[in-house]
């Protein structure tokens, strides 16, 4: 009478422990990836809404502004180094992330892409 088999072979728990690692190798790029775009998606929402304090104010004062107050506008958690630059009819404004290097740029009134924000 033969013993009935219990548990597994190496060999079958091998090949669990490299199927899990191709897993593995798959899923974290592409993580990794996927907070970057949140990061990218977050900068251009704040330049959005920088655009909507920017003719708000301009609807007041008939001129843009380069220093707006917390209570007219706030960037998300990690969007930092925000640099408007204002002139007659337009702006341009530009916003970094701190985890990442990308940098977004968006103007109004200038004629390129207007109000679209463009990241690099």
């Amino acid at each position: 009478m033969m013993k009935s088999r219990k548990g597994f072979t190496l060999i079958e728990l091998l090949i669990v422990v490299v199927i899990i690692g191709i897993l593995a190798a798959i899923a974290i790029p592409k993580f990794s990836n996927t907070k970057e775009k949140a990061y990218v998606a977050a900068m251009k929402a704040d330049l959005r809404n920088l655009v909507t304090a920017e003719e708000a104010y301009f609807s007041d004062n008939a001129v843009y502004t380069t220093t707006l107050t917390a209570d007219q506008y706030r960037t998300s958690t990690g969007v930092t180094n925000l640099t408007i630059a204002v002139g007659t009819g337009y702006f341009i404004a530009t916003v970094d992330h701190t985890a990442t290097g990308v940098s977004c740029t968006i103007e109004v009134g200038t004629g390129t892409r207007d109000g679209e924000p463009v990241c690099n």
